[in-house]
């Protein structure tokens, strides 16, 4: 089904056109998941480790690709609401070259300094070994995983949000049986996790960047940019949330994990990174739909149709709570098998992950809202408001909340911070949605 970014959404067209990326979204979960459950049932805890220490800074050095796609697929698409197409693909384009040479210099960067960039951590040297070898491998990937980020915002764009879903298949496919390959009978351990990641993210971020180079009859092509410096300007601050995101998003589990090792050792450590994993899952539909409407959002905008994009809006609130409301609900009801499919073997850190599970999900009834509304700024183009909302939610509440809950509750005060600061930032939230109603007129 086609379904171009002028029509008028029902609600059933609406789930029809954001599926794929909510799919995508999901599938690109699949790679710490899938690492996690091999290294921790194969290769053991000191390798779970270090998936757990190393993935934080992948996030980070991936990141840009996040921004610069969310943040430019924003721009495009009120340029073409705008009817400007020529200068759509020379924007597409500019912002293609940059992150280009950027992903290769982000590479050699982070293997050169991979050592040091671990060491941030209080580790042994176990771990630092497994976490070395997995690092040094996976930073090749860089600037084919920054494509893999990039190209998810791109193709709804294009209108070929099916083919992002088909790219990321692929990739999630073949991480499974590449993990599997190196792992179990090749007997790779860490360093086959990393290949079979690594080689994933490549086949996510190629497919559609062939499609984008080769085929040149759709809507958003690559063209010999005339380079203007303003349209990276404009693209990374539009999309300078879902940059502080991912980078708070990794600062906040460095800390957690600086916090867990003092509290529970290694198991704390794995214990939270089962939290995550299972977090990846159900808040990629958060994160899936809200990138797979920001473009219908901001092509409303360009368009200045406001009744369609009140429309939009209120269909996505609806989505948003309903699926806060199943998602925690499934969350606490199958706590307990994902724990075991993850760290079964230990009981130790099983408990450990039981008891936080139960008190962290909690925290979903209210994410999936604030998700949404940084995600609807950056498509209004408002990156600053966008930005306050994911900077205050990824790492200030966040870093201030389990730094402070603990010291009253204490350990259970880990697993609960996240909820206070998801409150916090709900409240932040609603009020600037509130306040900016009669700028945008979503409602």
């Amino acid at each position: 089904m086609n379904i171009k970014l002028s029509e008028h959404f029902t609600f059933k067209k609406l789930i029809l056109f954001t599926f794929p990326t909510i799919c995508m979204i999901l599938f690109s979960s699949i790679y710490g998941v899938v690492d996690g459950f091999f290294v921790s049932n194969f290769v053991g805890s000191f390798g779970f480790a270090a998936v757990n220490i190393v993935w934080p800074f992948e996030i980070i050095l991936g990141s840009i690709g996040m921004m610069m796609g969310t943040g430019g697929s924003a721009l495009i698409s009120k340029t073409l609401g705008e009817q400007k197409f020529d200068e759509a693909n020379n924007q597409f384009s500019i912002i293609l070259i940059f992150l280009t040479i950027l992903g290769i210099c982000f590479a050699i960067l982070s293997i050169v300094f991979a050592k040091e960039l671990i060491l941030i951590l209080p580790i042994d040297n176990d771990a630092l070994t497994y976490s070395l070898t997995y690092a040094r491998i996976l930073f090749i990937f860089i600037p084919l995983f920054i494509f893999q980020n990039t190209f998810q915002s791109f193709l709804i764009v294009a209108e070929r949000p099916d083919l992002g879903l088909y790219s990321m298949i692929a990739s999630g496919v073949s991480n499974i049986l590449l993990d599997y390959i190196f792992i179990v009978p090749l007997k790779l351990g860490i360093l086959g996790a990393a290949l079979a990641t690594g080689i994933s993210q490549a086949i996510g971020g190629l497919i559609p960047l062939f499609y984008f180079l080769l085929k040149k009859n759709h809507i958003l092509k690559f063209i010999k940019p005339n380079f203007d410096f303003d349209i990276l300007i404009k693209s990374a601050s539009n999309g300078i949330s879902e940059l502080l995101s991912n980078i708070s998003f990794s600062v906040v589990s460095l800390v957690y994990n600086f916090v867990l090792i003092r509290a529970y050792g290694i198991s704390g450590v794995n214990a939270y990174g089962v939290i995550l994993y299972i977090g990846y899952m159900f808040i990629s539909i958060y994160f899936g739909f809200s990138l797979g409407v920001s473009p219908l959002i901001g092509y409303n905008f360009g368009a200045e149709n406001k009744i369609e994009l009140q429309n939009l809006f209120k269909k996505s609130v609806i989505f948003i709570l309903t699926s806060s409301i199943c998602l925690t609900f499934l969350s606490e009801v199958f706590a307990k098998s994902l724990a075991t499919f993850f760290v079964g073997y230990d009981t130790e850190t099983l408990s450990i992950t039981l008891n936080g599970i139960h008190i962290y999900v909690i925290s979903y009834l209210l994410s999936g809202f604030n998700i949404f509304s940084s995600s609807l700024f950056t498509a209004l183009n408002d990156g600053m408001t966008s930005g306050i909302i994911s900077f205050l939610r990824t790492l200030v509440f966040q870093i201030l909340t389990v730094l402070i809950v603990p010291l009253v509750l204490g350990n259970v005060g880990i697993w609960s911070a996240v909820i206070f600061s998801e409150l916090l930032s709900f409240i932040v939230s609603v009020s600037f949605i509130l306040k900016n109603r009669y700028k945008y007129n979503y409602f």
